[in-house]
């Protein structure tokens, strides 16, 4: 569908995910600049005083750098909201970003009609969090403007769900917004999103190797070294299951191939996961499309690189079209 002002303006058709502990400002202001909508979690901002702090410097300097780049403009950005009831920040925190008019607002483990209306209100829009086509029903029922369908592989908490199977249900029923998440770490993986039906493609493992990025250098460079097969799939550091990387689960003294399961009921989220090992702290999460990434680099310059492998994908999907059609 054609995208609303201001999602028109963008350079890919890319959200950044929102990481947990990763995404701070730092980071989020560069994708912006970059050209692709930066989030992140209101969590990452402690105490929940520092959010109107951090939402005050997003704000200020992407004005400013529209201000000097009028032909460039940044892309908006966006908040991600844990509507679970864990988060004891919740109407605080959406108060902040009413204030500031947040564009975007993320929500996920929960969706709130009266949440949703309160975005509206402002002027922003609601992307939800979904595994599957039954949880996107209640999310679009309960007023969120778009999707974001977490499929297998994807980082963090996961779905199970093939990328193919959820975007060929959810399309069969709602024509908004949908961003697709899911080992999307190269520029023919964001066209094949939008082949799929996806309106953006929804990445996150990539920008934790970025100089931008808040994670160790450790984490960094475990996203370089690391593999599909170096991601396991489990519940027991926050009650919901999450891809994350072995080798940070060994580090932390546990054996990846043989981890108990965790009660759902014990979900945990505000003080960073349920074991000594806390998610995202020690216990490292990562979608399984690390395999891409090859290096460090700075959020401009693998912008830079997704653009021109969008670009060369889409030469090459022409051309084959082409060729089809010559024969």
């Amino acid at each position: 569908m054609p995208l609303p002002a201001p999602f028109d303006r963008l350079r890919l058709p890319v959200i950044g995910s929102p990481l947990f502990i990763i995404s701070t400002p730092d980071l989020v202001i560069a994708q912006c600049k970059a050209g692709i909508i930066g989030s992140f979690p209101a969590l990452n901002a402690r105490p929940s005083g520092v959010l109107d702090e951090w939402l005050h410097r997003i704000t200020e300097e992407l004005a400013a750098h529209n201000r000097d780049n009028p032909d460039r403009p940044a892309a908006p950005f966006a908040v991600n909201q844990i509507v679970h009831k864990s988060n004891n920040r919740l109407e605080e925190d959406y108060e902040v970003c009413a204030k500031w008019q947040v564009p975007m607002i993320i929500t996920s483990l929960g969706a709130r009609e009266d949440l949703n209306q309160a975005v509206h209100k402002w002027g922003g829009i609601v992307m939800h969090d979904v595994i599957n086509d039954r949880f996107a029903r209640k999310a679009i029922e309960k007023g969120a403007d778009g999707l974001i369908p977490v499929a297998a592989g994807a980082g963090g908490h996961a779905g199970v769900l093939s990328p193919f199977a959820l975007m060929q249900e959810i399309r069969q029923w709602f024509s908004g917004l949908v961003a697709l998440s899911g080992s999307i770490a190269n520029g023919h993986a964001i066209l094949a999103a939008q082949a799929m039906g996806a309106d953006f493609a929804y990445i996150g493992s990539p920008w934790i190797a970025t100089t931008e990025a808040n994670a160790q250098e450790g984490y960094k460079q475990a996203i370089v070294d690391g593999r599909a097969s170096d991601i396991v799939y489990s519940n027991l550091f926050t009650g919901v299951h999450g891809n994350y990387l072995r080798p940070s689960i060994v580090s932390a003294g546990l054996d990846p191939d043989n981890l108990p399961e965790s009660d759902p009921s014990a979900m945990n989220f505000g003080s960073g996961g349920n074991t000594d090992a806390k998610a995202w702290k020690d216990i490292w999460g990562s979608g399984q499309g690390i395999g891409a990434v090859d290096a460090i680099d700075s959020v401009a310059e693998r912008v830079d690189k997704l653009e021109a492998e969008y670009n060369t994908a889409r030469a090459e999907l022409a051309a084959k079209a082409r060729m089809s059609v010559e024969a």
